[in-house]
């Protein structure tokens, strides 16, 4: 029986890192302690998250969820921590609690001065001022050196787009499709739309869209994929739950999952820190 390509890399790359911390007679002598470590690393389940935007009760709710089902080794955020929302300090210092990686977005970057807000509207620019002058030094250290793009297993991370991280949204097969030529990787994980979808990319170079939903599992084939797992803190889906996926290595699967959580905890937090009326409302509708 044949083994796939993405099984291999994924092979390759854990005992690449679990025999870089261990001494060499213990590799020889094949410990059980060495393959219990290679066997876990093969049976990894991931969270992707995506635009968290400064809303701890949705962040809260998602961890929560992920707990009950299971839990995770891993969480792989797909950037915008923080902007829009109440509590930027406490879901940067919430996040870092857990084992995980992160790229920057958008309002990352503007809430530190790192990228100016020209291209912002004037609630999000409004947001983001704001959001500046909650930030601790530790937390402008943190956004300060968030990467851009981050390769995990077989995946490209990135908060826009592979073809520019930042800004681009990828919201229509013509944008995904010229964005498949802009990574190696298999499969790519991008946010910023903060609509669930997914584009593939056939062996025939067709590219193709759809929803991502709730009761159908994506199971990783041949085609290339571009997924978006919704938004934690401000989805525009029409629905105002927040979204998250999972991604379990065994099953090579990403399941996306919709979360309820205190809209009105977060809008009554928005309001007492005079943040825009627009940005309250819109949490309780998802747009």
């Amino acid at each position: 029986m044949s083994i796939p390509l993405l099984s291999l890399t994924i092979i390759f790359a854990c005992i690449t890192e679990i025999v870089k911390g261990f001494p060499e007679t213990e590799l020889k002598g094949g410990s059980s302690h060495t393959w219990q470590k290679l066997l876990y690393c093969l049976m990894m389940r991931c969270a992707i998250i995506a635009d968290i935007h400064a809303n701890l009760a949705a962040f809260t709710a998602v961890l929560d969820d992920i707990e009950r089902g299971g839990g995770v080794e891993e969480v792989w955020c797909l950037g915008d921590v923080v902007g829009y929302g109440p509590d930027p300090h406490q879901c940067i210092e919430l996040l870092r609690q857990y084992n995980h990686v992160c790229v920057a977005g958008n309002h990352d970057l503007a809430a530190i001065g790192k990228i100016g807000i020209s291209e912002f509207n004037p609630d999000a620019a409004a947001a983001c001022r704001w959001t500046a002058r909650q930030l601790s030094p530790e937390d402008v250290e943190y956004l300060e050196n968030l990467p851009l793009v981050i390769e995990k297993e077989d995946f490209t991370l990135v908060h826009g787009s592979p073809r520019e991280p930042i800004w681009e949204y990828l919201t229509s097969i013509s944008s995904a499709k010229r964005n498949f030529a802009y990574f190696r990787s298999q499969f790519c994980l991008v946010g910023h739309s903060h609509m669930p979808l997914v584009f593939s990319l056939d062996e025939t170079g067709t590219c193709s869209s759809s929803q991502f939903l709730t009761n159908i599992g994506l199971t990783l084939g041949k085609s290339r994929l571009i997924i978006t797992p919704g938004g934690v803190g401000q989805p525009r889906d029409g629905d105002p739950r927040a979204s998250y996926a999972i991604y379990d290595s065994e099953a090579r699967l990403v399941r996306l999952y919709r979360v309820p959580y205190d809209i009105d905890a977060t809008q009554a937090a928005m309001v007492k820190h005079n943040l825009p009326v627009h940005l309250v409302a819109r949490l309780s509708y998802g747009v």
